[in-house]
């Protein structure tokens, strides 16, 4: 028996392992898909606060946010380093919502300081009384609700911290004319838009499919795989929307919004991919994709400035994953009320925090570089290298 419980810790041990890794080629995913998203003068400085995110949100959650989120290492079923490090993966794609909204506006220099206090206080207490400790058990903060994989905890948070972001910082220069019309700033290279979002892609297998937690039983394993196979059938689901909508709208295939639907769709199925059959999140995930053809030009209008279409991508369709499993999967232990009481808790709190430590940082640091700077690119001026200086000028 003993031998047979070695074998399991080892197996699910591996398994987290290959899971962060998957997770961790997101990383690359966000940076090119952002940097095939913004204008050339701009992508250096897009590549640069990714490796930056990268790197200080993980070791600021390896230093506090971790023990904030779960109380302690100690861990029966896997490695307790393997753990962690699964757990790590997760954080900076938080930072990465927020700093792609914003991008070709925000200054590097801010921006880290956000990412400490997101990835060490901000984020690991709404995965406490989530996925973690609950040291606030028995509190309206307390919520009882089912979030596999984070369409909440990961992907809502990081659009209400954008959100707030947003309000802040403002349009970029020349997005929204006096008019009223909206003036398009195209992407600068779709080539690298479409390899981050499959690389994106890519991650999400090892997002969710790592979140059933064990690999080690034949129910687990088929867990697993079910998992995974229903969050690729979002994706599909949510490309297909995005494509069809798209060309019965304009006559015209549009990349970018098959892209951002794909990933919509994924955003939604990742609440409760382990919960649902096989046929469900193909209308879930096309929900998914059609919410981001409809969420665009409606923050558009606001005047909600969102190069990449997260707040589109991220929040709207974390808000819609959520309830769908309250929708779709009600149990004695998962209730509607329940998701919207957790969605809402959540809202409130991120959004909150995020724009009381952004104004408190623009007041000591400013978050957005100045007018003449944004003119030629943040290329030269926060990084001082431009990623294509043979022809890019502003």
């Amino acid at each position: 028996m003993e031998n047979l419980s070695d074998v399991s810790y080892v197996l699910n041990t591996f398994f987290t392992l290959f899971s962060m890794v998957l997770i961790i080629f997101m990383v690359p995913g966000f940076a090119m898909l952002e940097a095939g998203l913004v204008r050339s003068k701009n992508v250096t400085s897009v590549l640069t606060a990714n490796t930056m995110i990268y790197a200080i949100a993980s070791l600021a959650f390896l230093l506090v946010g971790y023990s904030l989120a779960f109380g302690s290492w100690e861990n029966d079923s896997m490695s307790k380093w393997a753990a962690f490090l699964f757990q790590m993966a997760f954080v900076g794609k938080i930072i990465n919502i927020m700093s792609g909204g914003v991008s070709e506006r925000i200054k590097i220099l801010p921006l880290a300081l956000f990412a400490i206090i997101m990835s060490a206080i901000i984020y690991p207490m709404v995965v406490n009384v989530s996925w973690g400790a609950d040291m606030i058990s028995g509190t309206f903060l307390d919520l009882d609700f089912y979030d596999l994989a984070g369409s909440t905890v990961i992907h809502s948070t990081g659009g209400w911290a954008l959100l707030a972001a947003i309000m802040i910082m403002g349009a970029r220069k020349g997005r929204y004319r006096k008019n009223g019309k909206i003036q398009p700033i195209p992407a600068s290279n779709i080539p690298l838009v479409t390899l981050g979002a499959f690389l994106l892609w890519i991650g999400w297998f090892g997002f969710n499919g790592g979140s059933v937690g064990s690999i080690a039983s034949k129910e687990s394993a088929d867990a697993v795989a079910l998992t995974i196979m229903n969050t690729n059938t979002a994706g599909l689901a949510g490309a297909l929307v995005a494509f069809v909508v798209m060309y019965i709208k304009y006559r015209k295939f549009d990349i970018t919004m098959m892209l951002n639907g794909a990933l919509g769709g994924l955003v939604a199925i990742t609440a409760g991919p382990d919960l649902y059959n096989i046929y469900l999140p193909i209308l879930i995930g096309g929900i998914g994709g059609g919410l981001v053809i409809l969420a665009v030009p409606f923050f558009d209008k606001l005047k909600f400035d969102d190069p990449v279409g997260a707040l589109s991508v991220h929040l709207v369709n974390g808000i819609w994953g959520t309830l769908a499993v309250g929708i779709f999967a009600s149990s004695d232990e998962i209730s509607l009320m329940g998701q919207i009481k957790a969605i809402i808790v959540v809202a409130i709190f991120v959004f909150t925090t995020s724009y009381i430590v952004l104004y408190l940082i623009n007041k000591i640091l400013p978050l957005r570089v100045e007018e003449e700077d944004e003119y030629k690119g943040l290329d030269l001026s926060e990084c001082g290298m431009e990623s294509y200086p043979e022809f890019v000028k502003s």
